[in-house]
């Protein structure tokens, strides 16, 4: 199984627009952060982890040709505004299923009404079968497990793909995720800032996860601006800052 980061980056991006920041101006491209998507290519099958705002560009950084399933965490914009672009795969491949719990699909469906909207004959638009949830399912011979874990208020979808543990957006990981995630051998885990922020794990709080899981190797991602990979924060040298375009075997 193949990882890439698509995007390490949060809701902003960075850098964030009009910021002088030392980090937002620094020539370290691994500071240049998209919003947080991933793609896992395994059996011969390429899945993709959601589609934010920088889908698009994403794709051709990549030179993604085929997509075979959508995992989506959540519904917020900086996950899925990026549906939309994936009308060139459609095109090529026809209908592509996209998986997520039921909140997630009722709200895609909301906001891309015009995608299911069956008057609407011939306009480019994305052609995509929505699955809800909740069980672990089969894509191909991959097993999925989702896991349920809290965004602040709401409760969003992790995933667990055999040895890889994908957790984006948690504000905590309770103890049946972490169940859920042990012996996984690669985890990927949010951690927004060094401060603690009500709605996303900190630094020091996703390294508590990580050893609670005890993977091989944590990367975390959704980063905001005021992370700086040249700085210590103490984390465990198993635990490391993912950054756009790295690409792990797990």
């Amino acid at each position: 199984m193949q990882l890439r980061f698509l995007g390490t980056g949060t809701s902003m991006g960075v850098p964030v627009i009009g910021c002088d920041c030392p980090i937002c101006t620094s020539s370290d491209p691994r500071h240049h952060r998209l919003r947080t998507s991933a793609l896992i290519r395994s059996h011969g099958l390429t899945i993709l982890i959601d589609a934010g705002p920088d889908f698009r560009i994403q794709a051709l950084n990549a030179g993604l040709r085929r997509i075979d399933a959508v995992l989506l965490t959540h519904a917020h914009f900086d996950h899925v505004a990026g549906l939309d672009d994936l009308r060139p795969f459609c095109l090529r491949q026809g209908s592509l299923p996209v998986f997520g719990s039921a909140r997630t699909l009722a709200d895609v469906r909301q906001r891309f009404a015009y995608a299911f909207d069956d008057t609407s004959q011939g306009s480019s638009r994305p052609s995509i079968t929505l699955h809800a949830v909740e069980e672990p399912f089969q894509i191909g011979p991959l097993t999925v497990v989702p896991i349920a874990v809290p965004h602040g208020t709401w409760m969003i979808t992790a995933y667990r793909i055999g040895a890889l543990g994908y957790v984006t957006d948690a504000s905590t990981v309770p103890p049946s995720a972490v169940m859920a995630l042990r012996g996984v051998r690669v985890l990927v885990l949010n951690a927004l800032r060094a401060e603690p922020h009500p709605t996303h794990l900190s630094i020091a709080e996703a390294g508590r996860v990580a050893q609670e899981v005890g993977a091989q190797r944590t990367f975390l991602v959704h980063m905001t601006h005021s992370v700086d990979y040249r700085a210590d924060y103490g984390l465990p040298p198993e635990v490391t800052f993912a950054y756009d375009g790295l690409e792990i075997e797990v």
